[in-house]
């Protein structure tokens, strides 16, 4: 009698098991498409470890359609050439930016999966090859077809350019995910002479971009209705003094700047500088190009020191989102990334900088001009979309640079409430309804939440995560 209670009870606990199972699979219904551009082993085998450990379904769900969205829907690896093109989502285009983000996650699983390696290794050697076409662009073509933006007024554009926004950081990308890779797989084999042409020209626009000998050659005009989409000054921008920082005529939003020394993209050149100079003296045995690197890292980590900290009247010292050495300061932060916000996560040791962390409580309040709090969230968002519209990168990189385990909750509870019911991390939504959102595609966006759902458990916090219900 004991026995057919035990075997009642343990088919009743089966049973109830699958029903959970079976209403879950129905409510959350798998978002992967069935044709994928790209798998790997490697990454089905850290989702199958990781989001069973997810005891919230929706965290789960959402964990398995965003982490392996860049490899599923952008990566077009050519095994011939060796070469990787990588779509932002739903633009067929290559943004040297989104390509380094989105890939960056998956380096850790390289040294368990070749192919996945071999396909990351042809991003990196894809980017340089980019870079030497043409190193004031920022966004590229899969092959010389001519598409993209035709009537901007510029140097003549390659029929390689997709946009030719000069942007600091669409170098630091590329020199970054480079980085991590040699570091994760000793591979040394990307650093070819395409990487050394490369990082001299890289060298050769942030010095000319220093403006120490008047504008320099770089100009840009397009008709449009949208104010930050040209430069004013007949395309050259708002004028600075030259003081040792780099002028970006571009923010990581593709707007333009409004004084041209953007100050989180120039820390992001300080950091990848100093890697640079690594590879070339290790690697490369260039002491000549590493002693440059070295040298311009100082000049312009000298320059921040002096010209990019402000006294707020509430936070006291604060990093300004743009300076133009005449004492003009720009106080705000955009969400996209480098932002001041995510300071911390490109460039860890910046987390204990009293400063950035100063920063930190003024971007995420109600003196930032482009914080929104509203019905459906709070967060940073900027021009690039319009009045009121919230990055989830900004909550995202907000959850990367906590270190308070309510504040991280926070964010993910945030993140999974406005997902409008997709599964997905879309690129901006509306305070009061998330319903309401841009870009249904953006793979950036949807990888970077699996990377910090990565971090978090790697960080200890998956009490944390399993605390949401």
């Amino acid at each position: 009698m004991t026995s057919n209670v035990h075997t009642m009870n343990r088919l009743l606990t089966i049973w109830a098991l699958f029903i959970s199972i079976t209403a879950c699979a129905q409510k959350y219904p798998d978002q992967r498409p069935s044709e994928r551009l790209f798998t790997s082993p490697a990454v089905e085998a850290k989702i199958a470890e990781i989001a069973p450990q997810l005891k919230n379904p929706k965290l789960r769900w959402m964990f398995s359609n965003c982490y392996p969205n860049t490899l599923d829907t952008t990566v077009h690896f050519d095994k011939e050439t060796g070469l990787t093109f990588v779509y932002t989502g739903d633009i067929p285009a290559m943004w040297l930016r989104d390509s380094g983000a989105q890939v960056w996650p998956f380096v850790e699983l390289c040294p368990y999966d070749p192919e996945l390696q071999a396909m990351i290794a042809g991003v990196i050697r894809q980017q340089f090859q980019l870079i030497n076409i043409d190193p004031y662009a920022n966004a590229f073509n899969q092959g010389p077809t001519g598409a993209g933006a035709k009537d901007d007024t510029g140097v003549a554009q390659s029929p390689w350019v997709f946009e030719r926004k000069w942007e600091i950081d669409s170098h630091c990308y590329p020199v970054r995910l480079a980085y991590h890779y040699w570091k994760t797989t000793g591979d040394a084999s990307v650093f070819d002479s395409s990487w050394i042409s490369a990082i001299a020209k890289i060298l050769d626009t942030f010095t000319e971009q220093q403006r120490k000998d008047g504008d320099g050659p770089y100009y840009f005009l397009r008709v449009t209705d949208r104010q930050l989409d040209t430069k004013d000054r007949v395309g050259w921008g708002n004028p600075v003094k030259p003081v040792g920082l780099i002028a970006s005529a571009f923010r990581p939003s593709d707007d333009a700047t409004q004084f041209e020394f953007l100050v989180p993209s120039n820390f992001f050149a300080v950091d990848i500088l100093r890697k640079a100079a690594e590879i070339l003296s290790e690697v490369n045995s260039a002491p000549e190009l590493a002693s440059r690197c070295t040298l311009l890292a100082d000049e312009v980590s000298s320059a921040l020191a002096e010209y990019a900290v402000v006294q707020h009247p509430v936070f006291g010292p604060i990093y300004a989102y743009e300076v133009d050495g005449f004492g003009n300061a720009y106080l705000m932060d955009d969400a996209n990334v480098p932002s001041l916000l995510s300071l911390a996560y490109l460039i860890p040791s910046m987390a204990s900088d009293p400063v950035y962390q100063n920063t930190r409580r003024f971007v995420w309040s109600e003196y930032n001009p482009y914080f929104w709090k509203g019905q459906a969230g709070e967060g940073i968002g900027g021009p690039h979309i319009g009045y009121q519209a919230i990055w989830p990168m900004s909550i995202m990189m907000k959850a990367f640079t906590a270190t308070d385990d309510a504040e991280i909750r926070a964010c993910i509870e945030q993140l999974l409430a406005t997902d409008a019911g997709t599964g997905f991390i879309h690129e901006s939504f509306e305070k009061d309804d998330a319903t309401h959102f841009t870009r249904p595609w953006f793979a950036w966006q949807n990888t970077l939440f699996g990377e910090l759902v990565l971090h978090l458990v790697a960080a200890g916090k998956l009490g944390v995560l399993n605390s949401i219900r």
